[in-house]
């Protein structure tokens, strides 16, 4: 017989590795596809234990304890299998424009990596089924087994990338085999986990990572005399540097330049956003005053000789550009350091650089700075631009955002974006000095909408710092490739409308908008079709016709808020046949907006309803009536929905949380990281107490976390922005321990419910766990497909509104 305080570390340990395994695939998505699928993996994983529950409601006598060993076993072998044959499935997302096939590779994904999962639940279930008198302990080492996990798997990757990490993981549920098995299977898992470490050792080839071959690092390394130079990892992205013909970073660059650019060498993020880092100490760096991003610091800086002069020609040494110089610059992710240069190459005095990402900032300081100049040994910050300005004083001339890589792409609908919303541009533009500009530089993407939703947003932001005639403080040129955007803290003067014209009219840029613009003075040099960039701008910016405009553009343009920070989402359900046609008849557009999530989802739909109607359907179905008790003839069937609405309910608020908390925390991974282990930990601890506790077992403890989960709703932007201006590790802390009275009441409902189960009919608990894991496998995508119209805060009355539900079953009931 196997000792209850085995089975409870077992579990603990099982946790743990699926949990971390998880973790692990969505940073595995985000290097080998793209960022936007990594949100599958919590469905994935769902769907997985859903099925085990569905399972074990159709072989009853696969409920043994004694079977325990041979789950966990199982679960350490498909761990590192499933990872080793889902890099083999030929799936890209690029290719879904023209082979319709490739979606039957997202359902096969589905069912490979969900394996593990799967084995993960029949642990559980299992145990739940064999010992529910004891649901609050096995709920609590599962959860805290879950959460423990999340922060683990944070370690394992800043050592080594992800694909090394799956190898880890899968000997930590070997070694819950190995404590728990018999003889033989203990000596298998022993060989098993020597074989892991033996690829870790000595083969690390083998378990490589398979990357897209329409992803930037693969397209740049295919030109010839491409060099890879090395790779770099942290728990929160990949950056790969090589040299290539491909990058040539210098976005925008005017045609009236024709020397050669200086060395550079490329890197590229989790294998696809590409950048460069440019020699700095070089003659040629006179390029940089041929790029429309050098507009603000022409108007900010004293005459400096004349355009075609001699110094001009041969360049000028770095920080003597503009022959006098700027006081303070705030650069906000500048990546390779392009921008920096150009602050410098102007004179500016005081640069400051705020990098979101800390692994590139490393890399460019310790191991790139005599390439790079030292561009990043002084002034200079890691984390989110405007969490950085939030508790800063100082005032800036210029601060300088670029959306740029090396080559135009646009960014999936479904990723979130919190630099580019309402409330981040009043903070940026609230810290301008008096003559101050910002400037914001993107590629031109064809049709116009990243723009149009940029200047749009930069209106509603403008509007509410209670800012007057906004049409006399923004101007725009375009390149052939490029737009610069500059909005201005005062109204534009007679000077700076000067310099503008002139800048334009030297470097053959065209003019977008100025005070006082007249149409002929656009669309000259880079001549368009229509002069749809002119109508567009001065549309917006006249109060009067711009709502029409918003409303019948093809395009959703409208201004993005923290509460749906998805600024790259455009898509108009009403216009989707226009749309169709204006893209070249090309389905390539509605996958990058999103529009695989309904795919996702109706796959997913019928793979859950399947898993939880079968139990229904089969020879012995597990819906006898309860003979004795409180809830005498109830039949089963009445009871489960109960453990659909906590399924849903948590799912709902877990989600938003993590989203939510992204701002704060500044990137998903550290949300995701956080986020879990809190809500995890505290409902293991919830689980724990409820134990010992009966009285937190009432039905009304989900009444209470309703309205709970309401306030949290109402808070987060409070608590948000409290704690942006503070170092990571404190918010860390902080969002660890203000999640967790939420998370402590989310982690009662569920095992009160199986303990109900257990003293009334054994037999319905492992439908219970399939039901309740089915939900929790479509309540993420429909979290993501709500927010984008609703908002988070709506999804969190929802997940509220689910614990209601569930509050009003249990005492019906």
């Amino acid at each position: 017989m196997i000792q209850y305080q085995k089975i409870f570390v077992a579990i603990f340990l099982c946790s743990f590795s699926s949990l971390a395994y998880e973790i692990t695939l969505t940073r595995i998505f985000s290097i080998s596809l793209w960022y936007h699928f990594a949100f599958m993996i919590i469905s994935i994983a769902m769907l997985g234990i859903g099925a085990s529950g569905t399972l074990l409601s159709l072989f009853p006598k696969l409920k043994n304890l004694s079977n325990i060993g041979i789950y966990c076993f199982l679960l350490g072998v498909c761990i590192s299998l499933s990872y080793l044959v889902s890099n083999q499935i030929p799936f890209d997302p690029v290719r879904l424009s023209w082979d319709k096939a490739q979606v039957l590779s997202i359902g096969l994904y589905y069912i490979i990596l969900s394996i593990p999962f799967f084995f993960a639940g029949l642990v559980i279930a299992t145990a739940f089924s064999s010992m529910s008198e004891k649901s609050g302990l096995l709920y609590g080492a599962d959860l805290l087994g879950a959460g423990i996990g999340s922060m683990g798997i944070l370690y394992f990757m800043s050592i080594q990338g992800p694909d090394t990490s799956v190898f880890i993981l899968s000997s930590i549920s070997l070694l819950a085999s190995f404590m728990i098995s018999g003889k033989k299977l203990r000596v298998v898992s022993l060989i098993i986990i020597l074989v892991n470490l033996c690829i870790l050792f000595f083969q690390p080839m083998f378990m490589n990572l398979r990357m897209s071959p329409y992803k930037g690092l693969q397209t740049a390394l295919k030109y010839p005399g491409a060099e890879y130079l090395k790779t770099y990892y942290s728990p929160f992205s990949r950056i790969d540097t090589f040299k290539s013909p491909a990058v040539r970073f210098a976005p925008g660059l005017s045609l009236r330049y024709l020397d050669m650019l200086p060395e550079q060498i490329g890197f590229s993020i989790d294998g696809g956003e590409i950048n460069a880092i440019t020699k700095s100490l070089s003659s040629a760096t006179s390029f940089l005053r041929y790029l429309p991003s050098a507009l603000p610091y022409e108007i900010r800086t004293p005459p400096s000789p004349p355009f075609n002069s001699p110094l001009i020609k041969g360049g000028y040494r770095r920080g003597q550009g503009g022959m006098g110089g700027l006081e303070d610059v705030l650069i906000l992710d500048p990546k390779g350091g392009l921008q920096v240069l150009v602050a410098e190459y102007y004179g500016s005095k005081n640069i400051h650089k705020v990098e979101s990402n800390p692994l590139l900032l490393k890399i460019i300081r310790d191991e790139l700075k005599d390439f790079s100049g030292g561009i990043y040994t002084e002034n200079t910050w890691s984390g989110l631009g405007r969490s950085w300005l939030k508790p800063v004083q100082e005032k800036f001339d210029i601060i300088d955002i670029s959306l740029m890589g090396s080559v135009p792409s646009g960014s999936f609908g479904i990723s979130e974006d919190y630099r580019f919303t309402v409330e981040a541009f009043k903070e940026y533009i609230g810290h301008l000095k008096q003559d101050g500009l910002l400037s914001i530089n993107l590629f031109i993407l064809p049709p116009p909408r990243i723009e149009l939703r940029l200047i749009n947003t930069l209106i509603a932001s403008m509007e509410e710092l209670d800012i007057k005639d906004i049409e006399k403080q923004v101007a725009a040129i375009r390149s052939w490739g490029s737009i610069c955007i500059l909005v201005k803290r005062s109204p534009f003067t007679l000077h700076d409308r000067e310099v503008i014209k002139e800048f334009s009219k030297d470097r053959r840029f065209d003019l977008i908008h100025y005070p006082g613009i007249r149409e002929d003075e656009s669309n000259i040099y880079v001549r368009m079709p229509s002069n749809e960039y002119f109508t567009a701008f001065k549309t917006l910016l006249n109060t009067e016709i711009r709502t029409q405009f918003i409303h019948e553009y093809i395009f959703d343009i409208n201004p993005v808020r923290d509460n749906s920070p998805f600024f790259y989402y455009y898509l108009k359900l009403k216009n989707i046949n226009e749309t169709y046609k204006i893209m070249g008849e090309k389905w390539q557009y509605f996958i990058e907006e999103g529009y695989i999530l309904p795919v996702v989802f109706i796959q997913v739909l019928f793979l859950s309803l399947i898993l939880i109607l079968l139990p229904a359907f089969s020879s012995n179905p597990p819906l006898p009536p309860f003979s004795k008790g409180g809830m005498e003839g109830l039949s089963g069937k009445k009871f489960l929905p109960y453990f659909a609405f906590l399924g849903i309910g948590f799912m709902f608020v877990e989600v938003s949380f993590i989203q939510k908390m992204i701002l704060p925390l500044e990137t998903p991974s550290y949300a995701v990281a956080t986020v879990l282990t809190s809500i995890l930990i505290s409902s293991g601890i919830g689980s724990l107490l409820s134990y010992r506790i009966s009285n937190l077992r009432s039905p009304f403890v989900m009444l209470v976390l309703s309205f709970l989960i309401i306030a949290y709703s109402i808070l987060i932007p409070t608590i948000s922005d409290f704690l942006s201006p503070h170092v990571m590790p404190v918010k860390i802390i902080s969002i660890f321990f203000i999640l967790m009275p939420v998370g402590i009441l989310m982690g009662i409902p569920f095992p009160t419910g199986l303990k109900i189960l257990g003293e009334k009919n054994k037999s319905l608990i492992p439908w219970a766990w399939a039901i309740n894991g089915c939900l929790s496998v479509l309540t993420p995508i429909l979290t993501v497909m709500l927010a984008m119209t609703m908002g988070f805060k709506a999804v969190l009355w929802l997940g509220a509104l689910a614990y209601l539900m569930a509050f009003l079953t249990l005492k019906r009931l």
